[in-house]
């Protein structure tokens, strides 16, 4: 072969395979992707960083936080015009009983909620998409100073409000809340409501995207600026595991395969397909140092849930007093924001999201065979209880991947692999007819 020949055979190797990384996203999720708005944004976080302080315990009606819920309660009534009927909104209210801590007496609290229900009347599965709107400065019981809290959370909250808007027009199976949490900084307050009101009433409660600081592409300190990458926290052992599944996971050496873990995978997979020149980080921790996010109640709670974050933080602008001091602007403010930044972290939220909810649910009782010795791998399973299966995917890495590294699709409810057990991990994928992804399942052991 001569050089020329050579080269264009490798140039049409590598079309070829850009064309197959394309033909694996969803025209309609793309669309969703490509409408979301930087300005938008923007905007969103202006308006409530505009707020003199959105701390919880504030009961200023026209600059404190219930404008800026009635704020955000406006933006989701207004795109649910565009929903034919399926989303609505509300501020949920509820009390915040005292704790001797960050709340001294019983004190009001309320979370902003949009609902967009699911279009299938069989599937009852909730996906939750969070931030919380409550801000703070410094002192994190003065509710009257201002804290204008533009990326934490104003970044998340108004990631939260663009996705409604450009969701609120399109069919999903399962239902999506779009949910604002009030008392984060005060200790989780809202997310520790709906989490136990999401128990009590047995909700099929899917996932949970929780974002919280995600506006900001430069760090403190190190002056390191990088809007390339994403981060993801899940936990390891899940807070609510049982004695039987803490028996299953040291048996199967599954410690990095909880199910929140899988939906942070989920989350890089789908969300670098998506959004193109990003790079989303698996964090394997639950959450960072002294810090703590909304998702940790659900977790309590058994629910499947995931904290989404900047890949740089600056302290400078965070949890300060608005105060120039050594020629240096404290304060937590939008001029110091990234909203090109803030874009694609929506995108990811959004493409996770909506694959989600278009998704078959989970694959019932997945095992793999270990009842003999064989350098084959055999996986068997049920059909999902909700939704139309065009097939499987079989996942494959090895043990010292982060990543799933091969997928086996079949039409089957069983398959036999060609690769040893004991040399590889194992997962289970149900795949609607658009090619919408469950999460993974990872396998328990057959034994007898």
């Amino acid at each position: 072969m001569t050089k020329k020949l050579l080269i264009i055979a490798l140039l049409a190797l590598v079309q070829n395979s850009f064309s197959q990384t394309i033909i694996h996203r969803n025209a309609e999720i793309e669309e969703m992707v490509s409408e979301i708005s930087a300005d938008s944004l923007e905007h969103h976080v202006r308006q409530l960083a505009s707020f003199n302080t959105r701390h919880t315990l504030s009961q200023d009606e026209v600059n404190g936080m219930p404008a800026a819920q009635n704020y955000v309660l406006s933006k989701f009534n207004h795109f649910a015009k565009q929903s034919g009927g399926r989303m609505s909104a509300e501020i949920e209210a509820f009390t915040i009983p005292a704790d001797d801590r960050r709340i001294q007496v019983d004190s009001p609290g309320a979370n902003v909620i949009a609902t967009l229900k699911g279009t299938n009347p069989a599937d009852d599965r909730i996906f939750i998409i969070s931030a919380h709107m409550d801000s703070r400065n410094k002192d994190v019981m003065d509710a009257e100073n201002p804290a204008p809290g533009a990326n934490d959370d104003g970044s998340g909250t108004a990631a939260v409000i663009e996705l409604a808007r450009v969701m609120a027009s399109h069919e999903f199976s399962a239902t999506i809340l779009f949910v604002a949490f009030t008392g984060e900084e005060q200790g989780l307050k809202g997310a520790t409501y709906l989490a136990e009101k999401a128990k009590e009433n047995n909700w099929n409660l899917a996932a949970i995207l929780n974002n919280d600081i995600v506006g900001n592409s430069e760090s403190s300190e190190t002056l390191l600026k990088d809007n390339l990458k994403l981060r993801v926290f899940s936990e390891t052992i899940p807070l609510a595991e049982t004695e039987r599944e803490a028996a299953v996971r040291r048996y199967t050496n599954a410690d990095n395969d909880s199910k929140s873990r899988q939906l942070a995978r989920y989350v890089k997979e789908v969300g670098e397909r998506y959004v193109d020149q990003f790079e989303i980080k698996l964090i394997y921790r639950s959450d960072r140092f002294l810090r703590g996010g909304d998702q940790t109640p659900f977790a309590r709670n058994g629910f499947t849930a995931v904290r989404i974050s900047e890949m740089n933080e600056n302290y400078i602008h965070q949890h300060e007093n608005v105060r120039v001091e050594d020629g240096v602007q404290y304060g937590d403010l939008p001029e110091f924001m990234d909203f090109e930044y803030l874009r694609k972290v929506a995108g990811v939220n959004l493409a996770a999201l909506a694959n989600l909810a278009n998704s078959p649910s989970l694959p019932e009782e997945v095992r793999i065979d270990v009842r003999s010795l064989s350098n084959k791998s055999s996986l068997l399973w049920k059909a999902p209880q909700i939704g139309n299966v065009k097939g499987y995917y079989v996942l494959m890495r090895e043990t010292s991947s982060p990543m799933w590294e091969k997928k086996f699709f079949t039409t089957d409810t069983s398959l036999t692999v060609p690769y040893s057990k004991d040399n590889y991990f194992f997962a289970v994928q149900a795949v609607s007819e658009s090619g919408a992804e469950s999460l993974a399942v990872f396998p328990t052991p057959l034994t007898r």
